[in-house]
């Protein structure tokens, strides 16, 4: 680095220098003009060393600055990330040696010297530092590495980034658009093979997680073969070792693929797990992926909802559909007038759109004895002052007849049930729905999910919350324009998996209870990946079925390889949850159980931790997009036995290059310490020798 001063003005004119040399000059001739027994020389070093320190003391006050310039070589980074994914490994060609191969990666360092900065890294799903011979990623997310170097590295003097991989992945977006972003020349190394291996696999299976007993349900496979032209694929399904459909597929093709329709019965209820396998063949490189395990709750009935208006709007319809997106759901939705006409005790829930229960005696009669879950949606029609007589969990207090927007704001403590972080960011993204003006109060026991945003201003005031009243559980929506967020989703992404979700989830929170079971514990998804943290929820009710966590619960897990392992549960909420951590591959059995006063109550249950089998699904390398990547960003692909080439391709390229940062800094020359110290050494020079001549 390299470091350059100069003195320079700040609001006065430097013309003011001669000035101050002058000043200076005439202090120190009007007190030694006459001196007393003063040698000449004396006299004349005092005089100099005056008018110095006069000159300095008047040339501070004119504020001058004095400007520091640093300059600072960066040398090119050269950045290194190499695939660390299984399908490296698995599928390499003939010859190729991996650890070698790792070991010629690193040696890039030694060969292009002291003129570059080499930096190394390996990533599957993440990007780590190091290279690494293990491959043993079960993964691979090649976007996510370039957009996390390109972060990390940022306004630095990126001069290449070397990419060894396969160009396969199963995680992210497509690489090709995140190398878009990269400002500095990619050069790719294709490794793995473009000749796909012999393998039969399960690509995919589309089925409905619910059933009805005595149903007929299909699920749909897609079986993929891959040089086995002339084999014949013998697909079967089983249910606890019993076989329940099965299928021989002729293999037509080396690159085959078809979707194949199997119709399964639902008769027995509750929660059925079956498991899906394509017979191996012979030389198949891979069996880890022709096995696939799905789990069907088989339901006796759907749950009835009714969904009562006043008028019409197209609210209505949205939520309807969204609802019924959801196979456990029908609705049902008519006027209030025309109450007499339906058979209550059909449904387990009921919303009021714009409605209040008391505008019929019958629906109040249905709802306070049966205590059925409600779910209150307001607006510009509601009757607000019969709203607020009728709950306990929102007051509102509206002094004129207007309507405001307001948007949602997610309330991060709210813990009943959980969005997926999709439908979270979608939903932060919705445009405003229309709340009735007026001044809110949430009553005690009110949990809000969202809180209303007016503007830029978050408020206390909830927009949807939840509260379990003496067993009856409520919700309340504060405003109405669902159909904002219907139609805004859909224009965003062509689907309202959002709406959906977040509608979906609070009927199912709603009607939870309605089968009275006092003591449920359901894992949060009943097949889990490898490595992912196992979580299972409880609920716990008492006799007058109110949501409780007061006593223990416990849970042994039992895997099929028979190894117990016990846990206790932790209090979230009103409910309990339990984080098991990454339990190894295999089928689990479990029993929960607790204690509630003199009552002993125990669940059951099974799930399954199922091998990521991601990086065997495709074993041809997509060296097509390596050359893609790395031709748009001036670079090129590479095989590995052209390795030795890379130093010499980067020397070469005039775009990698040393870098001179210049950095100017201004700072007031009377911050600066050795200005003092001139003056003090002047001073104390002068004293000490008028004081040895005699003048003091």
């Amino acid at each position: 680095m390299h470091l350059l001063f100069s003195v320079t003005w700040g609001t006065v004119s430097g013309w003011w220098t001669p000035v101050c040399l002058l000043l200076g000059l005439l202090y120190a001739w009007l007190m030694y003009r006459q001196p007393v027994g003063l040698d000449k020389r004396v006299r004349y070093a005092l005089f100099a060393a005056r008018s110095i320190v006069v000159f300095i003391l008047a040339f501070l006050l004119i504020s001058p600055l004095v400007k520091s310039t640093s300059y600072a070589p960066q040398k090119p980074l050269v950045l290194i990330a190499q695939d660390n994914s299984q399908s490296v490994n698995t599928f390499k060609p003939a010859g190729f040696d991996p650890g070698q191969f790792v070991n010629d990666l690193g040696k890039l360092t030694q060969d292009l010297g002291d003129k570059y900065d080499v930096r190394l890294f390996h990533f599957s799903r993440d990007l780590h530092d190091s290279l690494s011979p293990k491959f043993d990623g079960k993964q691979t997310n090649i976007s996510s590495a370039i957009r996390q170097l390109n972060e990390r590295f940022a306004n630095q003097n990126i001069g290449a980034l070397v990419l060894a991989t396969d160009g396969l992945y199963n995680e992210g977006s497509d690489p090709l658009y995140e190398a878009k972003n990269f400002r500095s020349n990619i050069y790719t190394i294709a490794l793995g093979d473009t000749v796909a291996k012999r393998d039969l696999l399960i690509g995919n299976v589309n089925y409905n997680k619910t059933a009805f007993l005595g149903d007929d349900f299909v699920i749909e496979v897609l079986a993929e073969a891959y040089q086995a032209k002339g084999e014949t694929m013998h697909l079967d399904v089983t249910e606890d070792g019993r076989q329940v459909a099965e299928q021989n597929i002729p293999v037509s093709s080396d690159n085959f693929k078809k979707v194949v329709s199997l119709k399964l019965n639902a008769d027995k209820k509750g929660i059925r797990k079956f498991t899906i396998n394509i017979a191996p063949v012979k030389n198949e490189i891979s069996t880890q992926n022709n096995t696939e395990t799905i789990y069907v709750e088989v339901l006796d009935a759907k749950q009835k909802v009714l969904l009562l208006y006043d008028g019409p709007h197209p609210d209505i319809t949205v939520i309807k559909q969204a609802i019924e997106s959801n196979k456990n759901y029908e609705v049902k939705a008519g006027f209030m007038s025309d109450i007499g006409q339906l058979k209550l005790n059909d449904y387990s829930l009921v919303i009021l759109y714009q409605c209040t229960k008391n505008e019929s005696g019958a629906l109040q009669n249905f709802i306070t004895k049966g205590k059925i879950p409600v779910w209150y949606i307001i607006g510009g029609q509601s009757n607000l002052p019969q709203f607020d007589n009728e709950q306990k969990a929102v007051q509102v207090n509206a002094n004129r007849d207007q309507m405001q927007e307001v948007f949602a704001q997610l309330q991060p403590e709210f813990s009943l049930f959980t969005l997926s972080d999709s439908t979270r960011n979608k939903v932060s993204k919705f445009p405003p729905l229309m709340a009735p003006f007026g001044d809110y109060r949430s009553l005690a026991g009110n949990q809000p999910l969202f809180k209303q945003r007016i503007g830029d201003v978050s408020t206390g005031y909830p927009l949807l919350s939840f509260k379990d009243d003496n067993s009856q559980r409520i919700a309340v929506l504060t405003g109405e324009g669902l159909w904002r967020w219907a139609l805004s989703e859909y224009q965003a992404n062509g689907n309202h998996h959002a709406v959906e979700e977040l509608l979906t989830q609070v009927v199912q929170y709603l009607t939870a209870n309605s089968n009275r079971q006092r003591f449920r514990v359901y894992p949060a998804k009943n097949v889990f990946d490898e490595g992912d943290n196992v979580i299972v929820n409880a609920e716990l009710y008492n006799e007058a079925l109110e949501l409780v966590n007061t006593p223990d619960v416990k849970i042994d897990l039992k895997s099929d390889s028979g190894k117990n392992y016990s846990f206790l549960f932790t209090r979230t909420g009103q409910s309990y949850q339990l984080d098991a951590g990454a339990l190894p591959v295999g089928e689990y059995s479990y029993d929960a159980s607790t204690k509630l006063g003199n009552q002993t109550l125990t669940a059951k249950g099974q799930l399954t931790v199922k091998p990521l089998n991601l990086e065997t699904r495709q074993s041809a390398a997509d060296h097509q997009l390596l050359s893609a990547m790395a031709k748009q960003s001036g670079g090129q692909m590479l095989m590995p036995s052209q390795i030795g080439q890379l130093a010499d391709l980067i020397r070469k390229n005039d775009n990698i290059k040393t870098v001179v940062y210049e950095d100017k800094h201004y700072s007031d020359l009377v911050d600066v310490k050795w200005v003092f110290l001139v003056i003090l050494a002047l001073l104390s020079a002068e004293w000490f020798m008028r004081k040895r001549e005699g003048e003091i």
